[in-house]
Order: C-alpha cells, then sequence, then structure tokens
C-alpha cells in the first residue's frame, strides 16, 4: 500500500512523462510534485515505486518511466477528469452508417490518435419493405431495417407477379412480420407456410433469405480512421516495431472486435493499458472505450487507440462525450 506522498510522487511523475515523453529525474520530479523533499529521499521513494513495478529505468536514463501498473494506479485512482470542453460539438442524426462514420473521425480529430467505432448489431428483420416490379420475373425489394439503413436487392422469381400482388404481398409483410427477429420470422414462416398463398409465401422467403444476407454483410463492422496520426507520435515514429504492431491490430479486425465486445459488457467509460493484460496484447497500446445506446440499449462501443502515453483525461472527456453524441443521433434518426 502507498502512502501519500509515494502517491503524489507516482501522479507527479506520470502526469510529468505524459506532457513531456522524457524520462523523469528526482530533480524534475521535486519541482513538480511541489514537496519539500531533499534529492535522496525521493530517489529513495522512486526505488520503492520501482521495486513494486510501478515505474521503470530506461537503459539510457537516469529518470524514470511509468509502467503499465503504474499507469493502471494513475488512471484508477489518482486521475481527476475536468468539466467538458468538447461540448460544442455534435453529431446530426442521419443513416446510421454516416453517423458511425463521422463518429470516428470525431474521436481521431478531437484526440490525434486513431478513431474505433463498432457498427451497431443488427438483430430485426425489417420495419418496412416493398416490391417493385422491374420487368418479367425481375423484382426490386427495398428493405428498411429498424434503424433505417435502406437495402435494394434485385431477385429473379420462378413466375411473374403484378403490382398488384406485391403491393398486397409487401402489405402483408409489414402487418405480420415488421421488427421481429430474423429467426422469430424463420420460425414463424415454416409454421405458416402452408397456410399462405404461394406468391406471398415466395416473397416471404426471397425477403428472410435478402435481410440475412444484408445483415451478414454489415454485421459487426469496424469502422476505424485516423491511422497516419500515429505517424507523427514519437512513441512510435521513432521505433518502427512499434508502428508495425500498431497497424497489425488494425489489419487484424477480429482481435479489435473481441476486445471491444469486453469493453461493450460494461457501462460507462474503460481503459485498456497495453501489456498489463492478454486484452490489449502490444504494450506501447492503450485504449479508451465507451459503449453507446439507441434508445437505452447498447449496441455498439467506439474509442481512442493511442500510445501508452496519452492524456488519459483528455480522452475520457472525448470518447464520453463522443459515446453520447452518437446514441442521441442514432436515437433521434429512427
Amino acid at each position: 500500500m502507498l502512502d501519500d506522498r509515494s502517491k503524489l510522487l507516482l501522479k507527479a511523475l506520470v502526469e510529468r512523462y505524459i506532457a513531456d515523453g522524457q524520462p523523469v529525474g528526482s530533480r524534475t520530479l521535486s519541482r513538480a510534485s511541489g514537496l519539500e523533499l531533499s534529492p535522496a529521499t525521493i530517489r529513495n521513494v522512486m526505488s520503492d515505486l520501482e521495486e513494486l513495478g510501478l515505474i521503470v529505468s530506461p537503459h539510457t536514463s537516469a529518470g524514470r518511466i511509468p509502467t503499465a501498473r503504474g499507469y493502471r494506479l494513475f488512471v484508477d485512482t489518482m486521475l481527476t477528469v475536468q468539466p467538458g470542453q468538447y461540448g460544442s460539438h455534435v453529431l446530426a442524426p442521419d443513416q446510421p452508417q454516416k453517423v458511425i462514420s463521422n463518429a470516428a473521425n470525431l474521436l481521431s480529430n478531437l484526440s490525434q490518435f486513431v478513431g474505433v467505432v463498432i457498427a451497431p448489431r443488427r438483430t430485426s428483420v425489417f420495419r418496412h419493405i416493398e416490391f417493385l416490379r422491374l420487368s418479367e420475373r425481375r423484382l426490386l425489394v427495398i428493405i428498411v431495417s429498424p434503424d433505417g439503413d435502406v437495402q435494394n436487392r434485385v431477385i429473379f422469381t420462378q413466375q411473374d407477379y403484378s403490382q398488384a400482388q406485391l403491393i398486397e404481398a409487401a402489405n402483408f409483410l409489414n402487418t405480420q412480420y415488421v421488427g421481429l427477429d430474423i429467426e422469430d420470422v424463420r420460425t414463424r414462416l415454416q409454421g405458416e407456410v402452408e397456410s399462405l398463398r404461394t406468391e406471398i409465401a415466395t416473397l416471404m422467403q426471397a425477403a428472410v433469405t435478402i435481410s440475412s444476407e444484408a445483415i451478414t454483410e454489415t454485421q459487426d463492422e469496424v469502422i476505424i480512421s485516423g491511422e497516419r496520426n500515429l505517424l507523427s507520435v514519437s512513441d512510435f515514429s521513432s521505433d518502427m516495431g512499434h508502428l508495425r504492431r500498431a497497424f497489425e491490430l488494425f489489419e487484424q479486425k477480429a482481435q479489435l472486435m473481441r476486445l471491444m465486445d469486453i469493453a461493450g459488457q460494461a457501462e460507462g467509460v474503460r481503459i485498456f493499458i497495453g501489456g498489463e493484460s492478454q486484452v490489449v496484447p502490444f504494450e506501447d497500446l492503450s485504449i479508451v472505450t465507451s459503449p453507446y445506446e439507441v434508445d437505452g440499449k447498447i449496441v455498439g462501443t467506439l474509442g481512442v487507440i493511442g500510445p501508452t502515453r496519452m492524456a488519459y483525461d483528455r480522452m475520457i472527456q472525448i470518447v464520453d462525450i463522443t459515446s453520447k453524441l452518437v446514441s442521441n443521433a442514432l436515437s433521434h434518426h429512427k
């Protein structure tokens, strides 16, 4: 257990290192902490912190830098977040994919790191469906999802349908099946297919197939913005190995998805610091995440990826306000 003096010195060291990016020596720490302690006393405290695995001394310097464990203690017990300064930003209600894309850009622009957004999971089939006759046995199916996305598909049928038949079928489907989960639709369809008129049953089968394809195509889409920002971060630009590992994470979207899924299981902002667990496999990266909602229900996750030496208080504000903006934009769009 750290005493108050050790906590204050660790807090000052982490804040100084985040601000300057240089290992912090005892003299610098004495000035930064505001404590009237001798250099010898500060060196003794730093030695204790190092033994606890909270700081480490790089080979090329007599100063110290935080470890993942040190960052974690700082974030969990010492970090203070001031009232938000990003309240002037907005995300206008729009098509969900555009809202998600704009949110990733906003995260990237505000943080100057990488913005990541997991698109909302889609579980419902449609809010509205229409069939349009294009030519003999060739139809355009228009599906509006519950979150407002529009999918268009051209299908070919074994028989020809009049526009009146297509309107009748669409009206039936919109009345009986709108908003149901796709598995519920499949189950009901199996039980009702014998009693449905042939043309309605055939068009219902087509609608389910198209809806399923649309969901599969857009399921769990990862939107990433601002990867090039890392090129100007000294922690990465000075070490191509660090930079390469970071870009590998962006390419391995399945791994990024698993991380964001973990983040989405909790409310509020979460911070993952590289090197402290297998969640973030690269010790030079940290990720600040938050889930976002549609009408009070969590549907996705967003966050900022950057170096472990980041201003966590700012990142928490940026991620938190963006989460609220996305939630509002998607809820108001419906």
